[in-house]
């Protein structure tokens, strides 16, 4: 510094964790609900191929220094989960976002996942990071010694130096925890292999015991050999991150959420994203307020109608910045209070 004085650590700059809503304040989808399949929280996704069943949510519970966790609940035990089957968490790393680690080169680098759990049950877990190909997968292992208490895991894993990762928008690096896993779906912790895995050999099967808890909160995977402090995001930053793969919102004839008179038959108006998506997005569970139902249409596309036989539909003209809406001909112009609820899904 000019006054001669030495700054103990250098300063963190660019994107440290390569995790997107690691401390899971995100949950635009189910704002808090428990779910029984897909995301539970922004970003990580629940996918189950037990006889287990669960359910998941965003949770109050956390350790110091963070607000919310991912709790899993199950509701259903499956004893003898076999062959293929398993039970993860599971976020995909956008390759943008991991393309420095140099995976399947010569200069491969290392990186660190770290993170906060907490379980009804004690012993041996496991995890594993693989390609988007599912033929290259590290599984790995860490301790919970206290049942039902927060602990912070760390594990290191040296970047691998073949297989094919992507690096575009394409899945770049997934992450899972395992919470149950048969046998093909798990591997020797601690090495590269070029199986599909989600977790490590003769880790707890969490989806084994009726009743179990697992939560988990302060995910962070980044380069390097060394676990570093949590990288904290503005909430405002955090939000439009996840935009990038999904978000929702209400078009109505009033122009509310940025479209304007799409009521009048004929007329079209453009959904305007927040934040422009990983790709063309998917839209569905289009919903109407009113006396509105929905029509499947020869096109694919969602149709709704109403008593005057109008309807709302997604044209073909979209980007990853905005889906264009019009409304079909005939019937009553102008009538009012009509409104589609739309979801945005570029995952």
């Amino acid at each position: 510094f000019p006054d001669s004085t030495v700054q103990a650590t250098a300063p963190r700059v660019g994107m440290v964790n390569r995790i997107i809503n690691g401390a899971m304040t995100i949950d635009q989808r189910n704002v808090g609900a428990a779910v029984t399949s897909g995301f539970p929280v922004d970003r990580f996704t629940m996918t189950n191929t037990t006889d287990g069943t669960f359910s998941a949510q965003q949770d109050s519970s956390a350790p110091s220094g963070f607000t919310n966790s991912l709790k899993i609940t199950i509701t259903g035990a499956d004893t003898s989960v076999t062959t293929t089957q398993y039970l993860s968490i599971r976020q995909k790393i956008e390759g943008f976002n991991i393309s420095d680690f140099g995976l399947g080169t010569a200069s491969a680098k290392t990186f660190t996942v770290s993170f906060w759990v907490r379980s009804s049950l004690t012993g041996v877990f496991g995890g594993a990071a693989a390609n988007s190909a599912a033929n290259r997968a590290y599984p790995f292992t860490y301790t919970i010694s206290v049942a039902d208490t927060w602990e912070q895991k760390t594990v290191t894993i040296a970047g691998d130096t073949t297989g094919t990762w992507l690096t575009t928008n394409g899945t770049g690096l997934q992450l899972f925890f395992g919470l149950g896993a048969g046998p093909d779906r798990s591997g020797t912790a601690g090495v590269w292999n070029s199986n599909n895995n989600t977790s490590a050999t003769g880790a707890t099967s969490v989806v084994g015991t009726n009743g179990a808890t697992f939560y988990i909160t302060g995910v962070q995977l980044e380069k390097g050999s060394t676990a570093t402090d949590f990288e904290y995001v503005d909430y405002g930053r955090q939000l439009q991150m996840c935009q990038r793969y999904y978000e929702w919102g209400v078009a109505s004839g009033s122009g509310y959420a940025g479209v304007t008179a799409i009521f009048d038959a004929g007329s079209t108006s453009n959904i305007d994203f927040k934040a422009s998506k990983r790709a063309v997005p998917t839209m569905t569970n289009m919903t109407l307020s009113g006396n509105q139902y929905p029509n499947n249409q020869s096109n694919s596309v969602p149709r709704y109608e109403n008593g005057f036989s109008r309807a709302f539909r997604f044209t073909t003209e979209h980007n990853t910045t905005f889906w264009n809406v019009t409304t079909g001909a005939g019937g009553s112009t102008g009538v009012a209070g009509h409104q589609i609820i739309w979801n945005a899904s570029a995952e």
